[in-house]
């Protein structure tokens, strides 16, 4: 087992680096939240000071942190001048392709490998290490990180060079933020339409219209197997959330000169939802807001 760094300990991260130490890694963890450094502690981690003070000696550093300029901070100030020669950088946080490309380069240069492992699965997943890793970089950086990826996944997929897991990351969203649109929508409609939603569901979910968004992760409550529909929209995967990935994949195809039109609809609903009641819900909760 190796000592591994984890710097950024939210909803996310502390489950992730909880099942690091379950599978026997030294797990430095920092996080600027007292809070979330008390959990890290009670889940096997040792707790640090500092970012700085997490990562030196470590043969791996994870980090999961909010949005790509926390990420560059992080690494010119804490990771690069102080990561031992040798380490491998694993930056999971969903961030633009740009900025996962410009990190790790620097990582490059300064003699260290480094790849972008973006995730899918949300706060279950990454408490249950079920999460699916979406990764960019090296063929030999990839090796060096997939052990400990595993570590806190079901699935990790090479995606391509540096960079790359991000890019699968958000046109994957970016289909899931239009898939539930839909499904939130083809409910409300049989609703409407006198149609009984248990028995819509188990016709759709075995015909042409079944998804993800329907058979795993139902907008209605109760109907389909067990959602934060089932608890008010509360938890699971925050519409914030979704509309960050939105918006990264709305900048990304335009800096590419793709058309995406129902991704941007769907970016433009989530922010009417989000600047309205669903700063605080599920994404699948934008059914409350078309109904």
């Amino acid at each position: 087992m190796a000592r591994v760094a984890f710097i950024g300990l939210g909803n996310m991260g502390g489950g992730m680096a909880a099942n690091l130490a379950k599978a026997g890694h030294d797990v430095r963890a920092f996080d600027l939240s007292a809070d979330a450094l008390e959990r890290a502690k009670k889940a096997g981690c040792l707790p640090a000071s500092s970012a700085a003070e997490a990562v030196d000696g470590a043969e791996a550093i994870v980090t999961m942190l909010p949005a790509g300029k926390h990420v560059e901070q992080v690494y010119a100030e804490s990771l690069l001048p102080n990561a031992a020669p040798g380490a491998v950088l694993i930056d999971c946080s969903t961030i633009d392709v740009e900025t996962a490309r410009r990190v790790a380069q620097a990582a490059t240069e300064h003699g260290l490998a480094a790849v972008d492992a973006p995730v899918s699965g949300g706060i279950a997943a990454a408490n249950a290490g079920t999460l699916t890793f979406m990764v960019g970089g090296s063929a030999d950086a990839f090796a060096r990180a997939e052990h400990y990826l595993s570590d806190m996944g079901k699935a990790v997929i090479h995606a391509g060079t540096s960079g790359a897991g991000q890019a699968a990351k958000i046109c994957n969203n970016m289909l899931l933020g239009a898939e539930m649109v839909a499904t939130c929508e083809a409910f409300l409609l049989a609703e409407k339409l006198g149609l009984d939603l248990q028995r819509f569901y188990d016709i759709a979910s075995v015909s042409s219209g079944q998804s993800w968004s329907m058979t795993s992760y139902c907008p209605v409550p109760g109907v389909g197997p067990e959602s934060p529909a089932d608890r008010d929209y509360q938890g699971g995967f925050a519409a914030p959330l979704m509309l960050k990935d939105l918006r990264l994949a709305m900048e990304a195809a335009k800096g590419v000169g793709a058309d995406t039109p129902m991704g941007a609809r769907a970016a433009e609903l989530y922010e009417a939802f989000v600047n309205g009641e669903g700063a605080t819900l599920d994404f699948s909760g934008i059914i409350k807001m078309l109904r």
